[in-house]
């Protein structure tokens, strides 16, 4: 059977042009029961058809009738509400599908199954219609009997000749498709910004930063108002306020692309964390420079900085490009042949995939560089070659894990403005829309939503948003609409934006105005911000992204840090004025060649050097970790006492990273993934798949484990009174180091947590029958495993923690701590 012709399809395209015409003074229109946007066509539709809904949407098959615009798939339920043409427009509803967003088109009928491209013939009619997204979701519709078989095969047709495959050129006409007409320019222009988040484009929005902050100082400088000194850079830069600008624009050309030290973020105990590219070893180094340099670097304190290299140990863009692509293709398995991972095999496969090893690995550099700022009256440099993928990854992991207020959903933007979109964050390049360099792809910015994941699913509480919001975030990034996500740095964003972009001349300075060297043109539509969510998402939706937590006190810095409750340590920051230390691999180092001036041949400055101590009375990570416990339990009292009063919300979030802690991102990983193994039909409500079954046997028998463990233990109350037995062996890894981590406790009625077997990987059944117990929402819960790591992981860590014991290893003498 042949299909439509592209003659044909453009004559529906006309036909569907003038019947908008009559209402083109609307804001909506309301073609077939579907509301469309200002100039948006209907190119098909199909009656009487059916979508499988996911978990989160309740299970089970919803009737409706299937359009296909030149924006998007649309599926309107039968029995849903009817359009308001007086509210605002949305880009997508709830059942919809971007087309941009579909990767592949999968047909499935009588015992066979087809990849449909523009150019294939179909020789049967489709019984079902599988729609593969870049964001890991499957979307299913089945075709019903009466449905007439024009209708599926000029739907399947459509939607395969007009969803926006990934190539040069596609993603502008796509966002014409959606934002071109006049009446969305004018709604999009009038939009107002959120007022409760913090953008961080002006002067003003940094110096609210510092004062919430508390950092003194420090001061805004414009010193690259015009991107001149580093194209790559915010306009806006917080440095010290004794550097002044004149003595700051010699600094840019000592650091790769400009990017010199600048400050992120202060810990209410003092300790400042700054950001900056790698030295340029080949400059020379004057006087002056030096000293502005080390001013710039050391910010605020006088005797203590700490670098930290993010190179060695932390994935390259090309390894979590690699690790993705290895667990997409495990999730979704062959999409053409259906064919998955054998069950034995999933979890090794997972492994060797390395996505979650690299999430632990971020994890726990953020940890450590949370730590030492936790000590107080230090400066923690991150340095990265260029300073704009892994330093942006574990700046914003710290203040998430630090600051309760980055744990708000308008902090949580805020965070994601101020350290991925203004710092200069390549999400054109790595997210790669256009498909113009894939070399430079990387999902850098999705592995770092994975790691607030995990931080979310082991502290659930302590979050006021929710698991909803990450993944709503997740599924925006493969929409090309958002200013927010295609640029490189605030530079291209200002020349792509008409309405922000600015000029400068002599007599007025800096005005709104589209750059002459702009690649836009003026009839390009004015893209939205990606936090604007009420044009994707409606309100029930977007009530699900926050949660109530209990009130946070106001953030109070402390001007002599924290007592020290060991009167036998030292403090580190007791040291030589002036000391430069390297933490890598979890231990301090103080090379000669880490700061290049230091160690050049000018005799000028190396009559003032002060030596700083050898890496040999350099405390390691073990003795960081033993007295960061100490000011935490006092030595008066036991350990197994816990902390006395409240906890400190300013505490950092430290997480679990052994293997049974570390969890899957099952809600966005896996929701797809029973449609991606087997196309399941209605009339198999009582057969369910056999992953279905083996999952919903394994979860059988918990709870009857669960049952009978709680009935034949009469001490149960006791127990779980009793403090717990550190287990000192969780916490060493392979090179018989020591984990910054916490030891895995037990939850819920004193009940061992363990990993299901590897067979129960598959979500929940699609309907399960009557008599099984409904699986418990993220909430409510009780899974905690490699795979499935829930959201529901009792928070009694927050209100009793234990340490880990440090490793037998001696220390050496006359080492100091970071506490105060």
């Amino acid at each position: 059977m042949q299909g439509i012709s592209s003659e044909e399809l453009l004559m529906f395209f006309k036909g569907e042009r003038m019947l908008s015409q009559s209402s083109m003074n609307a804001r909506s229109r309301d073609v077939y029961g579907l509301r469309c946007l200002p100039g948006e066509c209907v190119l098909q539709r199909a009656v009487m058809v059916r979508k499988k809904l996911t978990a989160r949407e309740g299970r089970g098959w919803l009737s409706g009738t299937l359009f296909c615009t030149h924006f998007r798939v649309a599926f309107v339920p039968q029995d849903g509400p009817k359009p308001d043409d007086n509210a605002d427009p949305m880009l997508l509803a709830d059942h919809d599908v971007a087309l941009a967003s579909i990767e592949k088109v999968v047909v499935v009928g009588p015992n066979r199954t087809k990849l449909v491209t523009p150019n294939s013939s179909l020789k049967f009619t489709p019984e079902e219609l599988v729609l593969y997204c870049r964001d890991m979701r499957v979307i299913c519709f089945l075709f019903d009997r009466l449905t007439p078989d024009a209708q599926v095969i000029e739907m399947t047709y459509t939607i395969a000749k007009t969803y926006q495959p990934l190539k040069p050129g596609s993603v502008l006409s796509f966002q014409n498709a959606a934002l071109g007409s006049v009446e969305m320019k004018q709604f999009l222009s009038n939009r107002r910004r959120d007022t409760h988040m913090n953008w961080f484009e002006s002067s003003s929005d940094w110096e609210q930063e510092l004062e919430r902050c508390g950092a003194s100082g420090w001061r805004v400088s414009t010193v690259n108002d015009r991107f001149e000194m580093s194209t790559s850079l915010p306009r806006f830069l917080v440095v010290p306020q004794k550097v002044l600008d004149t003595e700051l624009k010699k600094s840019f050309a000592h650091f790769n692309e400009g990017r010199i030290p600048r400050w992120c973020w202060r810990h209410p105990r003092g300790s400042d964390l700054l950001r900056m590219a790698s030295f340029q070893n080949n400059i020379y180094h004057e006087k002056d420079d030096i000293r502005n340099l080390e001013m710039i670097l050391f910010g605020c304190q006088s005797s203590l900085c700490v670098v930290v290299e993010l190179g060695e140990e932390l994935p390259s863009p090309a390894d979590i490009q690699l690790a993705h692509s290895r667990l997409r293709a495990l999730c979704l398995g062959d999409i053409s042949t259906s064919v998955s991972v054998p069950d034995d095999k999933w979890l090794s496969t997972l492994e060797s995939t390395h996505w979650i090893d690299y999430t632990r690995s971020c994890l726990r550099k953020a940890s450590e560089v949370a730590c030492l700022l936790r000590g107080g009256h230090l400066t923690v440099a991150l340095q990265e070659v260029e300073d704009r993928d892994m330093s942006c990854m574990v700046s914003s992991l710290v203040q998430v894990m630090c600051d309760p207020y980055f744990r708000t959903q308008h902090g949580f933007q805020s965070l994601v403005q101020k350290e991925w979109v203004i710092a200069g964050h390549r999400f054109y390049s790595r997210i790669n829309c256009h498909r113009d360099n894939d070399k430079e792809e990387a999902p850098v910015f999705l592995l770092f939503l994975d790691c607030v994941w995990q931080l979310w699913s082991q502290y659930p509480s302590r979050f006021q948003m929710t698991d909803d919001f990450l993944l709503a975030l997740h599924d925006s990034i493969h929409l090309p609409l958002f200013s927010t996500f295609l640029a490189n740095c605030q530079r291209e964003r200002c020349k792509r934006s008409q309405n922000h972009g600015q000029c400068y001349t002599p007599v007025n300075g800096w005005i709104d105005m589209l750059h002459p060297d702009s690649s836009s043109d003026a009839s390009d539509p004015p893209l939205p911000p990606v936090w604007d969510w009420a044009l994707q998402y409606s309100k029930q939706r977007q009530d699900r992204f926050t949660q109530p937590v209990p009130p946070t006190p106001p953030l109070q810095p402390l001007l002599n840090g924290n007592l020290n409750t060991n009167p036998d340590a030292i403090r580190l920051t007791d040291t030589i004025p002036g000391s430069v230390f390297l933490l890598s691999r979890g231990t301090f180092s103080c090379p000669s060649n880490l700061l290049p001036w230091r160690s050049s041949s000018s005799g000028i400055y190396k009559k003032t050097h002060r030596r700083a101590p050898s890496s040999e009375n350099v405390p390691g990570l073990d003795r960081l970790l033993k007295l960061w416990a100490l000011t935490e339990f006092p030595q008066s009292l036991p350990s197994s006492c816990g902390p006395q009063g409240p906890l400190d919300p300013y505490e950092p979030l430290l997480p679990l990273l052994m293997g049974p802690c570390m969890g899957l991102w099952r809600e966005c990983y896996l929701r797809g993934a029973l449609h991606a193994q087997a196309f399941s039909h209605p009339i198999s409500a009582n057969h369910p798949h056999p992953v279905e079954r083996l999952a919903q046997e394994v979860q059988q028998l918990k709870d009857k484990l669960s049952q009978m463990s709680t009935s034949t233990d009469p001490n149960l109350s006791t127990k779980k009174s009793e403090p717990r037995r550190i287990d000192t062996n969780l916490n060493q890894n392979t090179n018989n180091g020591t984990f910054l981590f916490p030891a895995p406790r037990t939850q819920g009625m004193g009940v061992p947590r363990a990993a299901p077997p590897p067979t129960s990987r598959g979500p929940p059944p699609a309907t399960a029958p009557p008599s099984r117990p409904r699986h418990k929402d993220s909430g409510g819960s009780s899974k905690h495993t490699f795979l499935f790591g829930h959201s529901s992981v009792a928070d009694s860590r927050s209100e009793q923690r234990y340490y880990p014991t440090p490793s037998n290893s001696k220390l050496p003498k006359g080492t100091s701590s970071l506490t105060s």
